[in-house]
C-alpha cells in the first residue's frame, strides 16, 4: 500500500493533482441528507484519499492521516456533532463542499482570497505544509536555506502562476530585493521532470513540498530513492493548511474554533504531528502568522 501511495504522489505536483477514482469507501450519507438525531448533527467530512500522510485510506480501508486524526479529536470534544468520513478526490472535495454535498473537506488546502469567496475558513488552521527546495547535494556547502540559494544566483524550476508556490517566491523577492530569485512562469511540471532537470544542471533547485521529497526520495521505498545521494532538501517555511467548510455552516466553524485552543494546550497537535510526520510541523510556521501572510 505504501508503494501505491508513493506512485500516486509522484503522478503530479502536490497540491493540485487528482485521480479519476471517486468515493472509495464512501458512505451514501451526504450533508444534504444528514439529519439531526437526538440533538446531534451529522457532519459529512470529505477527505482526499490519496494524500498520505495528510489524508488517505489505510490498508484496512479506513480513513486516516494527520488531518483526519485532528478532526476526530475535534469530534470527541463536540458532543453536539457526529462526523462521518467520505474518501474522494481533490476536485470532488472542492465542488462537493461548495455545493453542500459535504459539510467539510480536507486535502492539505492553503488559504487564498479566491477560495475564501467560496468557502468558510475557520479562525484556526489545522496543520501546515512544509515547502522548501530540492537541490543537488554537491551544492550543499553553499546552499543552506532559500536566501543562500538566492545569493548564489540559483535557477529555480519554473512555477505555474496559478500555483500558490508562485506567490511564495514573489513574496520572498519582495522581502529580499537585493537578492531576488529569478521567477519564471511556466506550465506545471511533474516531479520526475523537475528532479531530472535539477540533476542535469538545467536548473539548480525545484520548489518542493517536504512530504513529497521525503516520500519520493528520502524513503528507501520511494519512487526516486535512487536520487537520494544526489539530491538534498532544505525547508523554507510552513504554509498553514485549513479545513474547507460549507458557507452555510458558520455554527460548525465557530464550534471548531471553540475547541482548537484546548487541543493546542493539551499538546494534541504536536503529538499527532510527531506521529504522522516525525517532527512538529507547527515549528515551521512563522510566528504570529495571519491568513494570507505568505500568499
Amino acid at each position: 500500500m505504501k508503494k501505491i501511495f508513493n506512485r500516486l504522489l509522484a503522478a503530479g505536483i502536490v497540491p493540485v493533482f487528482t485521480l479519476g477514482v471517486l468515493g472509495c469507501g464512501a458512505k451514501e450519507t451526504t450533508a444534504e441528507t444528514a439529519e439531526k438525531k437526538d440533538g446531534v448533527e451529522t457532519i459529512i467530512v470529505a477527505y482526499r484519499q490519496d494524500y498520505a500522510p495528510y489524508d488517505y485510506i489505510d490498508e484496512n480501508g479506513k480513513e486516516d492521516g494527520y488531518e483526519v486524526a485532528v478532526l476526530k479529536k475535534i469530534d470527541e470534544l463536540l458532543p453536539e456533532y457526529e462526523f462521518e468520513y467520505v474518501g474522494t478526490t481533490d476536485d470532488d472535495i472542492l465542488i462537493g463542499v461548495e455545493s453542500g454535498k459535504y459539510d467539510v473537506g480536507t486535502k492539505g488546502i492553503w488559504w487564498t482570497k479566491e477560495r475564501e469567496s467560496s468557502y468558510l475558513f475557520p479562525e484556526h488552521y489545522i496543520g501546515a505544509s512544509i515547502v522548501g527546495i530540492t537541490f543537488r547535494t554537491e551544492d550543499a556547502d553553499k546552499i543552506t536555506d532559500l536566501k543562500s540559494f538566492a545569493e548564489n544566483s540559483g535557477k529555480l524550476v519554473p512555477i505555474a502562476p496559478q500555483n500558490a508556490q508562485y506567490n511564495i517566491i514573489q513574496n520572498f523577492n519582495e522581502q529580499n530585493p537585493d537578492t531576488p530569485i529569478e521567477l519564471v512562469a511556466a506550465d506545471q511540471f511533474n516531479n520526475a521532470d523537475s528532479y531530472q532537470w535539477v540533476l542535469e544542471g538545467r536548473y539548480d533547485a525545484f520548489f518542493d513540498i517536504k512530504t513529497v521529497y521525503d516520500t519520493n526520495i528520502a524513503d528507501k521505498d520511494g519512487e526516486y530513492h535512487e536520487f537520494a545521494d544526489k539530491l538534498s532538501y532544505v525547508a523554507y517555511e510552513g504554509i498553514p493548511i485549513w479545513p474547507l467548510i460549507n458557507k452555510d455552516n458558520q455554527a460548525f466553524a465557530d464550534a471548531y474554533d471553540k475547541v482548537w485552543d484546548e487541543l493546542e494546550a493539551n499538546g494534541t497537535f504536536e503529538e499527532l504531528s510527531q506521529e504522522y510526520f516525525g517532527f512538529n510541523i507547527f515549528d515551521y510556521v512563522p510566528e504570529g502568522y495571519k491568513k494570507g501572510d505568505q500568499l
